[in-house]
């Protein structure tokens, strides 16, 4: 039963990666409606696309913040909140300008909570179970992605204004969301750490881990007694190594082009020559790709490693973004070419990246800084997640497919090579081991 109280409590923590996901993809189905709605320049369109992901990037250099002074369960509510009145105002929106002040109420959220709920379940999962659990966010957000994809599919039978319904709809899980945080605890480590309340800590502690209970308890103590001792500013040199850890792994995420990918997925296959129906529907096939290898990944990340799953997802990666290279290189798309290899990208990508980055993040900082290096992991990422996005359409455009593709798989033969020689191995050990061996001394 107490196993299944933490499952539980990830679960629910883990609806935010849904809502994620789901707010990140959902623009793809209404980009082109909302920019003929308002009758948009390139530039108010790009702008309509991207805020969200300004959003995203103010929200995960802010997250630490109220996750450190309010606590996880708190600011889980605030982004619960955001993902609502987003989902509302925007579905509303009677002008342009307050459709963007609504999407960048929803970047926020997606920017806060790929800080929070990682470290939420991070804190509360025994280490043997971590890597899985921590995976149920990512396998969220892929569900959200794909959900979002087959809504906007369904929904644009509606008529002119279905986007309104696109972006609406997600205030339902908006709503249960709220309602579900009310019953899940407090993380043990941040009532210890920043609270000092160590009765309370215990009581959950004893939920997450019956038998070693008292020794987890004592040795998250003695992370907060050593916090005099270690500094608190995440800068000072003392946590160098994972550090430039998070900061590879979440640059190496985005130059893969994964985001290019769910933004501008129709607009791909078009480029590959199907037609506009078709490339709707195709993107459905990516987003069900994406789902079961995610889940896959998140099936065998304990068992395997997080380091053995990026060794096979790089080359997957390098292989497939090759194939798609060289077929726009040739021109030759022969019908579902580039779909396909486009799947095969999607499924490594999921299986490997996918799976392991917040994982990998949440778990590599010690206990006093684990807050500000999720921001400083998670923000790299948005902001790369923006640069590319807001990019690929010219790089597409002035370049062409060939070069923007070669482009990334060169950038995975790098990921290869930063895996293989750089990225340490962290299944199995619990987080105040993992705290011990990478702070620099």
């Amino acid at each position: 039963m107490k196993k299944h109280s933490v499952l539980a409590w990830s679960m629910v923590v883990a609806l935010g990666g849904f809502l994620f996901g789901f707010d990140t993809a959902v623009i793809s189905g209404a980009e082109k409606s909302i920019q003929q709605f308002w009758h948009l320049s390139v530039m108010q369109h790009g702008l309509t696309i991207s805020i969200a992901l300004i959003g995203t990037v103010i929200g995960s250099l802010l997250g630490a913040r109220p996750s450190d002074i309010f606590g996880r369960k708190n600011t889980l509510y605030f982004v619960a909140a955001a993902y609502l009145l987003s989902s509302i105002g925007t579905a509303l929106a009677g002008n342009w300008y307050l459709f963007l002040m609504f999407r960048l109420l929803g970047g926020l959220g997606v920017g806060i909570s790929s800080i929070t709920a990682p470290i939420y379940i991070s804190e509360v999962s025994p280490a043997d179970r971590r890597g899985r659990l921590v995976g149920l966010f990512q396998f969220n957000v892929v569900l959200g992605i794909l959900i979002s994809y087959l809504s906007n599919y369904l929904i644009s039978q509606g008529g002119e204004e279905s986007w309104r319904w696109m972006l609406g709809v997600q205030a339902i899980p908006s709503l249960l969301f709220i309602i579900l945080i009310y019953f899940i605890p407090e993380s043990p480590r941040w009532l210890i750490l920043k609270k000092g309340e160590f009765t309370k800590a215990l009581e959950i502690l004893r939920i997450i881990n019956p038998l070693d209970c008292d020794k987890e308890l004592a040795a998250i103590q003695n992370s907060k007694l050593n916090e005099s001792a270690s500094t608190t500013n995440l800068f000072s040199g003392q946590y160098k190594t994972p550090i430039v850890l998070a900061v590879l792994f979440a640059f190496f995420n985005q130059v893969s082009g994964i985001n290019a990918i769910i933004y501008y997925a129709p607009r791909i296959f078009e480029m590959a020559g199907l037609g506009a129906h078709s490339s709707l529907l195709s993107t459905v096939g990516i987003g069900l790709i994406n789902f079961i290898f995610t889940l896959l990944g998140i099936n065998v990340i304990d068992k395997v490693g997080r380091r053995v799953l990026m060794l096979v997802g790089s080359v997957g990666l390098i292989a497939s973004l090759f194939l798609v290279a060289f077929t726009f290189y040739s021109g030759h798309f022969n019908g579902f070419a580039i779909p396909v290899y486009m799947m095969i990208f999607i499924a490594f990508f999921a299986f490997s990246q996918g799976a392991v980055i917040w994982v990998f993040i949440s778990e590599i900082f010690p206990n006093q800084v684990r807050a500000k290096g999720q921001t400083l992991g998670s923000s790299t990422h948005w902001v790369m997640a923006a640069i590319i996005a807001f990019c690929f359409p010219y790089l597409a455009e002035t370049l062409g497919g060939a070069v923007t593709f070669s482009f990334f798989c060169v950038m995975m033969v790098c990921q290869f090579i930063f895996v293989w020689k750089f990225m340490p191995e962290t299944k199995g050990r619990s987080l105040e081991q993992i705290e011990t061996s990478f702070i620099m001394h």
